[in-house]
């Protein structure tokens, strides 16, 4: 765990739980993509660069969630790197109290307030294709989250960030986290065509071929919109949805899993109105989600 592995030229990512991309930008400066999850990963990371002899000079992250931008604040006071998120996410990262926020759907209990889900605060800038290096083409990958992107380098390595998961992450878990499951299939999509001398998912093993992979994710979407659908039959309030949903697959529940899952599950249910499948019923005090 945090071999510093490299991808291609001066492509490289550090083997992590959610891996961190790093790219020379000259002889001795770098840049991040992604800073881990917390304080311990980010000294790991500070203790490759001063090995390498390496100056920090940006974070370049992909969205706001606290396994990526973890690290960020350490970093940025140790080494004084700049620090640039897209869209929505660098709000989220500047504030890191949004996502369990957001997650919960209202002030988060102490049991939410963790690392896990909250990250340290970091001074983040928007990220614009203007500030990204020589080379560096950012790649739009909504669904997982709000604004995330990936990037192609020069070297032609593509890191998608959270755009998909492995095999074995959906074997145990099966219901991974999605904001908008339009936009994430739309993505996962567009990543199934993508072509690259490497791909660097940040929960999946590097490839050459991601598209395996992405039709996989794709399927697994599609199957867990299906027994929504199902649950559905009758109509029910969106917390006996997600009660189903863990009883059918068999998964323990807890605070961290209730929002996760749950917001999912809830995104589920707005794509499915959304799309024709679903109405959503006003009735004694509730709103049940039945087929059409």
């Amino acid at each position: 765990m945090y071999e510093l592995i490299q991808a291609s030229g001066c492509s490289y990512y550090i083997e992590s739980p959610a891996k961190i991309g790093l790219v020379k930008n000259g002889d001795d400066e770098v840049c991040l993509i992604d800073s881990g999850s917390d304080k311990d990963a980010s000294r790991k990371v500070r203790q490759i660069l001063d090995a390498n002899s390496w100056k920090l000079k940006a974070i370049y992250n992909t969205h706001s969630n606290a396994d990526h931008i973890g690290g960020n604040s350490y970093l940025q006071k140790q080494t004084g790197c700049r620090v640039f998120a897209p869209g929505i996410e660098c709000c989220f990262t500047r504030y890191p109290v949004l996502e369990p926020s957001f997650l919960y759907g209202g002030f988060p209990a102490k049991d939410l307030r963790h690392k896990f889900l909250m990250a340290s605060e970091s001074d983040a800038e928007y990220l614009k294709p203007d500030v990204l290096p020589s080379g560096f083409e950012m790649i739009p990958l909504p669904g997982h989250f709000f604004n995330m992107v990936g990037f192609r380098t020069s070297d032609d390595v593509v890191y998608l960030a959270d755009s998909l998961s492995s095999r074995e992450t959906l074997e145990k878990y099966t219901v991974s986290f999605i904001y908008d499951v339009q936009a994430y299939l739309y993505t996962l999509e567009r990543v199934r065509n993508m072509s690259a001398k490497l791909f660097v998912p940040s929960h999946a093993a590097a490839t050459e071929d991601i598209s395996p992979l992405a039709e996989y994710n794709i399927s697994k979407v599609n199957e867990i919109a299906d027994v929504i659908y199902d649950i559905c039959s009758e109509p029910a309030a969106s917390d006996d949805v997600i009660r189903k949903v863990f009883k059918h697959y068999g998964m323990v529940i807890n605070m961290q899993q209730y929002v996760l899952v749950g917001s999912t599950v809830r995104s589920y249910l707005s794509w499915l109105k959304d799309t024709g499948r679903l109405e959503a019923i006003a009735e004694d005090g509730m709103i049940l989600w039945g087929k059409i």
